[in-house]
């Protein structure tokens, strides 16, 4: 069994669009599947944690890479 991988590239938008984005993407995977996120918003880390525990997803890891924001949800 082989879960699937799909990024996300959010830079350069604000606050809501990265989750909605993010949101509408996760509804297209499959249980255990993993979304990737690349966001810019500073504001987006405490949004993709809220997200997460409001969704029952989980938020494999977060974090900085280049400057940008980098989140890796996976799909309950």
């Amino acid at each position: 069994m082989s879960n699937n991988q799909i990024e996300l590239d959010a830079t350069g938008l604000n606050c809501p669009l990265p989750i909605l984005r993010a949101k509408k993407s996760v509804a297209g995977l499959t249980s255990g599947d993993v979304l990737h996120v690349i966001a810019t918003d500073p504001g987006s880390v405490k949004d993709f944690e809220s997200f997460c525990n409001q969704t029952g997803n989980e938020l494999v890891s977060s974090g900085e890479e280049n400057g940008k924001f980098v989140f890796d949800i996976r799909k309950a």
